[in-house]
């Protein structure tokens, strides 16, 4: 935050002070827009899938890690925030992708059986990204919010047998796409307010 004046060119009391790279980002808020809706289509057809749907929920849960790397691996390089998270979590989202994408009923069964392990990491991955996110995003509570409530599923998940976890699976990809859309428009509000200001 600065107090510089107006007049002298600064920005002004309770504006966020914002770089270029910022403002450039800031200028495509609506692809967040696009992103946050693909996310909640992405979620919705998750959520209407039975045990027969296996191979298709696998190589669409490998999809999504596709599509969380690659943005991960944007947000690396556009952003001011420490990059080395970003392009960490962007690496191993494109790994388990591109094991999701060529080998579904396995990666099924794989994801069903280590859904605690892998609901953790997503849920540190949040938390930490909220704290870090803290100064330049009004809305930081809310990954808070979100990664704490997946860190408390992942422990619940561990204790349950496998096939509670595969139908488990099929529920909570469907809401982590959701709550990762609803993110990316919350995010694109936040970047429209900062390129309005």
């Amino acid at each position: 935050m600065s107090a510089a004046s107006p007049a002298a060119g600064g920005p002004t009391v309770g504006t966020p002070a914002a770089g270029p790279v910022e403002l450039d980002v800031a200028r495509y808020w609506w692809l967040w827009i696009v992103t946050g809706i693909a996310w909640i289509i992405a979620a919705l057809i998750v959520l209407q899938f039975d045990a027969a749907s296996i191979t298709t929920v696998g190589v669409i849960i490998g999809c999504m890690f596709l599509f969380a790397g690659v943005q991960q691996l944007m947000i690396g390089t556009l952003t001011g925030q420490p990059r080395w998270l970003s392009v960490t979590f962007g690496v191993l989202f494109l790994i388990a992708g591109f094991i999701g994408v060529f080998n579904p009923e396995s990666t099924f069964a794989g994801f069903a059986d280590i859904l605690g392990f892998l609901f953790l990491c997503v849920g540190v991955f949040w938390t930490i990204q909220a704290f870090v996110s803290k100064p330049d995003n009004p809305v930081w509570w809310l990954g808070l919010i979100t990664g704490v409530l997946m860190v408390i599923l992942a422990f619940w998940t561990s204790g349950q047998f496998f096939i509670e976890k595969a139908y488990t699976l099929l529920v909570f990809a469907g809401i982590w796409g959701l709550m990762h859309g609803l993110g990316d428009i919350a995010r694109a509000f936040a970047a429209r307010s900062l390129r309005d200001a």
